[in-house]
């Protein structure tokens, strides 16, 4: 027997929590805010949120640039909200998917400043490495 496959027919709505709705009133939208708003996104049909990245990170790359994937960005919330979050949801019939970024880390991403330390790092191969140029300048024309 086939799965069926949701995502066909699915109406998604994306999130991005930093900008969504602010439930305490700093300046930033947070996992509470997205739970007091799921009515609202319900009334509107959707069966989906995608939620942008919620992971620690410096916050460089508007999240993308994830230095923990262990832990969820403080700013959002923590884990428990989270939880929260995906169990209402749920509950209500909503899907949610997260914006996983696998294909690169931030620089303050444990594995990356492993991988700097030295070419012999079990880390080292985690990254790509290139030296610099004969005259120093970086490897490539993307510096310029």
């Amino acid at each position: 027997m086939m799965a069926k496959k949701w995502w066909k027919n699915s109406v998604v709505y994306q999130v991005y929590p930093q900008s969504f709705k602010d439930s305490n009133h700093d300046g930033i939208g947070d996992f509470q805010g997205i739970i007091e708003k799921l009515p609202y996104l319900a009334e509107l049909g959707i069966d989906v949120i995608w939620l942008n990245p919620i992971f620690e990170s410096p916050l460089i790359d508007n999240g993308y640039d994830i230095s923990d994937y262990t832990k969820v960005l403080p700013q959002y919330g923590n884990l428990a909200d989270f939880k929260e979050l995906l169990a209402k949801a749920h509950q209500m019939g909503i899907k949610i998917i997260l914006d996983l970024v696998v294909n690169h880390t931030s620089d303050q991403h444990e594995w990356f400043l492993q991988s700097k330390q030295s070419k012999e790092n079990p880390y080292a191969d985690f990254y790509i490495w290139k030296d610099p140029k004969a005259d120093g300048s970086a490897p490539n024309d993307m510096a310029n």
